[in-house]
């Protein structure tokens, strides 16, 4: 028995996310049903660094797995991508200890959220990107995400669903560009809560547009309630872009 890590891109507007649900199509049912087949109908559990909800990306997801084939590493990604949809792609596979696990062993994740700001639709990108035609001042934008870095309860910037009960994460980094109508939110930090980066995107977003005032961000992170803090961005802007292990 050998325990492999998967790197994968996936393209999630077709799905309902990564984790199963029943009667629906996510990004976990694809890999291990194709996971089934290759190993002739014995079922395999994969295990994710975290879940992605309906119609969020990833560009760095990471699974494990394990299984009895004896098959060369060099020739995993191959076997196992001839058995998915165009909308997975597999990056990489390497073995890895048995201990190794996909999700507790996670140190870091970055999260890149893509706006489009021109005022023409583009209907080629409404899968891919926030189309959002307003006027926006990034610098104010750059000057309240200094206040979200650090440690802090991110209750304020989380689903009312939220489960977890420990809310405090640390972000090492916020980094705003824009470029040619695009403006991109980077953010890395050593764990997010459910829907946290879309509800971040949208409260700066407001601080952009002037709806907000820069100095009120550290007010609503100090409130801990989800009511205080912008709207949350739609899921088609984000992606998983890479997950940091030891």
């Amino acid at each position: 028995m050998q325990r492999l890590k998967c790197k994968l891109a996936y393209d999630g507007s077709a799905f309902s996310g990564y984790q199963i649900q029943p009667n629906k199509r996510t990004v976990q049912g694809e890999l291990e049903q194709a996971l089934q087949k290759l190993h002739k109908g014995q079922e395999v559990k994969v295990y994710a660094s975290g879940r992605t909800d309906a119609g969020v990306h990833a560009r760095g997801q990471v699974i494990h797995f394990d299984t009895p084939l004896q098959i060369p590493e060099e020739k995993w990604g191959v076997a196992l991508q001839t058995l998915l949809p165009d909308d997975i792609a597999i990056l990489a596979v390497t073995e890895v200890a048995s201990t190794f696990h996909a999700r507790f062993d996670v140190t870091a994740k970055e999260y890149r959220y893509f706006v489009y700001t021109e005022q023409a639709h583009d209907p080629f990108r409404r899968n891919f990107v926030y189309h959002y035609p307003y006027s926006i001042d990034i610098t104010a934008i750059k000057a309240a995400s200094c206040h979200l870095l650090g440690v802090h309860d991110f209750s304020s910037f989380c689903s009312a669903k939220t489960e977890v009960e420990d809310k405090v994460r640390e972000m090492y980094e916020i980094e705003v560009t824009e470029e040619d109508g695009l403006l991109v939110f980077r953010f890395v930090g050593n764990g997010f809560l459910y829907n946290m980066v879309r509800i971040l995107v949208g409260t700066l977003l407001q601080v952009g547009a002037g709806k907000m005032a820069v100095a009120e961000v550290p007010v609503v992170l100090a409130k801990r309630d989800r009511i205080y803090a912008g709207k949350t961005a739609p899921p088609q802007g984000l992606y998983l872009w890479k997950v940091m292990y030891d």
